[in-house]
């Protein structure tokens, strides 16, 4: 069984194309979790005008105990992670759009227990291609190399249940869910990489991710990995 965990907030402009593309990869036992951070926009509107038993949709309160912009939908997605069943878990944001044989390609390699992460087109707004996400997140093996410089985007990932289980619950320091996974995954599983790129990442007005250049001061960047270190250290003793 397949669960694809989407975070969405005020998602109105993209999710009808991101979710028409990614219904067509799902069996009937497959889900679509949508955890919503209280959109007051037409975004649960929409999902909702699909009709279709996969799409399960869950309310979330947005949290706001930190005014990193990237903490909320963090929360967000783990809302959508912890109601998850399935044996394959693959994160999705609002405003992309998959390739048609994305989960056909990535699903070996998950049957073999590992983080999978895919190469993707960048694309603007009107989903016209800038260059690949590698030119920008290019992919790296080892703990000490991601956490220097983290490159992984959650929207290309995919694992199975038991990573699932080992990076829950989020600890309160975690601000960007995708860089906690990958370091855990370093320490603890596999990561394999796919040159192909399955999904249009879209960068728009609207993103709150530049990546390009980090906006974070070198000092929130230090302080950052330090808290992160004793977070996995923590999680590393806890789940012995």
């Amino acid at each position: 069984m397949i669960s694809v965990c989407m975070a969405t907030y005020n998602g109105e402009k993209y999710i009808e194309e991101q979710v028409k593309s990614i219904l067509p990869q799902l069996a009937e036992e497959d889900e679509l979790i949508v955890s919503d951070d209280g959109s007051t926009d037409t975004t649960l509107r929409i999902l909702e005008s699909f009709n279709d038993s996969k799409i399960k949709i869950f309310n979330h309160s947005r949290n706001l105990e930190n005014n990193h912009p990237f903490y909320p939908a963090t929360r967000n997605f783990e809302n959508a992670l912890l109601q998850a069943k399935g044996d394959y878990i693959f994160l999705a944001d609002q405003d992309d759009v998959w390739l048609p044989n994305k989960i056909k390609i990535m699903l070996p390699y998950l049957k073999e227990g590992n983080l999978v992460i895919s190469n993707a087109w960048i694309v603007n707004d009107k989903l016209e291609k800038q260059c690949m996400l590698s030119k920008y997140a290019p992919f790296k093996k080892g703990f000490m190399r991601n956490l220097y410089r983290a490159t992984t985007q959650g929207c290309v990932c995919a694992f199975t249940k038991k990573i699932k289980e080992y990076i829950l619950p989020f600890p309160k320091g975690v601000i960007i869910h995708d860089f906690w996974i990958r370091l855990l995954v370093e320490l603890k599983f596999n990561a394999i990489y796919i040159e192909e790129p399955l999904i249009y990442y879209r960068r728009h007005a609207e993103s709150i991710s530049d990546l390009r250049k980090s906006k974070n001061s070198v000092f929130f960047m230090i302080k950052y990995r330090l808290v992160m270190l004793y977070d996995i250290l923590k999680r590393l003793n806890d789940r012995k």
